[in-house]
């Protein structure tokens, strides 16, 4: 192992020839290649894989098993015996133990591999915190919504009295005019008010007044797997850092109208500020952003989101007078 990491140290660090190497060890090309190409001796290799008569058949099944468990909780989901038990019921002849190298092999080839993600101008991640704010004496918990464009760290902070359909949709159209442009792609979680059903994989059933949203303003939508919110990491980092640096101490308001505009600006300050690994501030990016953004064209607002604020405030009104839920 040591003369292993020898060569590949020589080769490709201090840069030595290949052919030097061969000189002076007298090793075979196709040797020093896999050397080259693997950290550590990758052992006995078959080229082909043995055939498994039995259980050959089955591993389709055991994939759609492992599969269909991803939508299910991590407490009941099949264990490799499980799966064993309903192959031998479907006429499974095999062993058990097949089945669990099988079942393990699978599972290792599901595994996700998590790299570092180039993220692309133009677009944008989303999602819903909740924080307390103090109100005419009154600690409230209320829903804050937040944009961030994962290219730039540019962020969009706005709270609202309650997650719904009508706040939702409020919520994109004040972050688009402050963006100034549309993001090409937005990425969400699998919130009930967008998403109504999970059909499998990156197939979503949307919600009608979603589709409104998303026809009107011509985004193209990314949904995180089930349990996957690593999927949307940027803007779930930028909700602990928007409630710790936006929302630490409690606010204390009279109405929300106020804190908005004072979130609001607190983004655009933020915007002067240059992360660790970025190559200038983020206002700069931020351009190259709006760069890559859909054209607005017209459709600042969407139109019957007008509506929506109505009831909106009416609620407001409602919930001041202590008649809302």
């Amino acid at each position: 192992m040591d003369r292993w990491a020898s060569i590949r140290r020589r080769v490709l660090v201090e840069g030595v020839s290949k052919r030097q190497i061969l000189r002076e060890t007298g090793i075979h090309w196709t040797t020093l290649e896999k050397i080259l190409s693997h950290s550590e001796p990758p052992g006995y290799r078959t080229k082909r894989p043995r055939p498994r008569p039995k259980l050959g058949p089955c591993l389709d099944r055991i994939r759609e098993i492992i599969e269909a468990d991803q939508a299910m909780p991590r407490k009941q989901r099949h264990t490799a015996k499980r799966i064993f038990e309903r192959l031998k019921e479907e006429g499974y002849t095999g062993g058990y133990t097949q089945v669990k190298a099988a079942v393990r092999e699978i599972r290792q080839q599901r595994q996700e591999v998590f790299v570092p993600l180039e993220h692309r101008p133009g677009e944008a991640q989303m999602d819903v915190g909740h924080a307390l704010i103090r109100q005419d004496g009154r600690l409230r918990k209320v829903p804050f919504f937040v944009f961030v464009l994962p290219y730039s760290d540019a962020l969009y902070v706005q709270v609202f009295e309650r997650s719904c359909q009508e706040t939702w949709a409020e919520a994109h159209n004040r972050a688009f005019a402050f963006f100034g442009g549309v993001p090409r792609r937005m990425t969400y979680d699998n919130d009930s008010v967008l998403v109504t059903k999970v059909l499998g994989g990156r197939d979503r059933r949307l919600s009608r007044w979603f589709r409104s949203l998303q026809s009107h303003f011509l985004f193209e939508t990314h949904f995180c797997r089930v349990q996957r919110g690593n999927e949307k990491g940027v803007v779930e980092s930028m909700v602990k850092y928007a409630r710790l640096n936006f929302l630490v101490p409690v606010p204390e308001v009279s109405d929300l109208a106020t804190l908005n505009a004072e979130l609001e600006e607190r983004c655009r300050a933020d915007l002067e500020r240059r992360l660790r690994g970025k190559p200038s501030k983020k206002a700069v990016l931020f351009e190259d952003d709006r760069a890559a953004f859909l054209p607005m064209d017209g459709r600042e607002h969407l139109r019957h989101v007008t509506v929506a604020q109505t009831e909106v405030t009416a609620y407001t009104a409602l919930l001041a007078a202590g008649g809302a839920p």
